[in-house]
């Protein structure tokens, strides 16, 4: 398994594990080189969005994967942790359809996690 792969199963299973909201794949690949895959989700309120953040730092940390920047984490309406190969954004529900990542990066291929994990 490639590290963009694998790195999307951990970041996924680590949103999930607290309840993220309509997690997101999409595989940008072939379309950029800022990454591989982009994650998105949404959350309820700002405790819980730096809850899945938390996580999703610490759970990739112990699988040996270094953060290259992060974004948000104070106002959390929008975090963004960026591990070169993916992109995680964890949105409000309000900040998630105002910007509207999907919409923007629809050339990408909205990959299920069941497929990754083939």
């Amino acid at each position: 398994m490639n590290n963009s792969k694998e790195m999307a199963i951990i970041a996924y299973n680590a949103m999930d594990d607290k309840l993220a909201r309509d997690i997101k794949i999409i595989d940008i690949s072939n379309i950029s080189v800022v990454a591989d895959y982009f994650l998105i989700a949404d959350a309820s309120n700002r405790n819980q969005i730096q809850a899945i953040a938390g996580n999703v730092e610490e759970l990739m940390h112990k699988s040996g994967y270094r953060l290259k920047s992060t974004e948000g984490y104070q106002s959390a309406s929008w975090i963004l942790l960026d591990y070169n190969d993916i992109i995680i954004h964890i949105f409000s529900s309000e900040d998630r359809l105002f910007y509207d990542l999907e919409r923007i990066w629809k050339d990408g291929i909205v990959v299920d996690i069941d497929e990754l994990n083939k």
